[in-house]
């Protein structure tokens, strides 16, 4: 079973310096049939203007991953980081007990455009953490690069929660089949180009949740780039 989750059905604020869409209940923007997804709670895709950003805020009890799609994010937080996360990097956050962190666009020129994840934690308070990695394209192509998991499996960032997040760049024309287990669901996640999932066509910014089936056959009719959740 393959239930659609439009582009264009997703929740929507333009604030000037942010333009955000939202897969699920987030912010102002509330549907109760969109309250998250297994343990995945929370897709924004934020396009922020330049020379703007999140000033500092607090989280607890979440597991955030931050994926640039153009331009450069600069972050800070409470535990001493502060790093700049460009296109083929991920960050993983653990808030655990708590943790206050901002968000910026240094470029004077140009906007970031980056996706924002929470997955729910398997308990509350947690040791916060934070992570980054690079994950260049060629480690994307043609399979389902292992970003995020609960073991650090194949080079992964760790999180607490039994949960898998891969990257994927296919090329048109290519499938890539990622099986799945019993009692397991997949979120899969259009960043950009266009694909079909088991046989449904997903363009950017659409997304997806799979169940009840053996696999997952990811099928790109163009150049696409695609986040999959493997979820308890």
């Amino acid at each position: 079973m393959v239930r659609l989750r439009p582009s264009a059905a997703r929740g929507h604020a333009d604030h000037g310096w942010l333009d955000t869409r939202h897969t699920f209940s987030f912010a102002e923007y509330h549907d109760p049939q969109y309250m998250g997804w297994r343990s995945l709670r929370v897709i924004n895709e934020d396009r922020v203007a330049a020379g703007q950003g999140f000033g500092t805020h607090g989280h607890r009890d979440m597991e955030i991953l931050s994926y640039v799609v153009s331009g450069a994010l600069t972050h800070r937080d409470s535990m001493g980081h502060a790093e700049a996360l460009r296109p083929g990097e991920v960050q993983v956050m653990s808030a655990g007990r708590g943790v206050t962190h901002s968000e910026y666009n240094g470029s004077p020129t140009e906007p970031v455009h980056f996706l924002q994840i929470w997955i729910l934690p398997d308990q509350a308070g947690h040791e916060p953490r934070y992570e980054q990695k690079a994950y260049p394209a060629e480690a994307r192509q043609g399979r389902l690069c292992l970003v995020a998991s609960p073991d650090g499996a194949q080079g992964s960032m760790m999180i607490h929660q039994d949960a898998r997040v891969y990257a994927t760049l296919p090329a048109p024309g290519e499938t890539i089949i990622h099986p799945l287990a019993d009692g397991r669901g997949v979120w899969v996640q259009v960043v950009g180009g266009a694909v079909t999932v088991n046989g449904v066509a997903l363009a950017a910014g659409d997304g997806a949740a799979v169940e009840e089936e053996a696999e997952v056959a990811l099928a790109a009719s163009e150049a696409a780039e695609v986040l999959v959740f493997d979820l308890a």
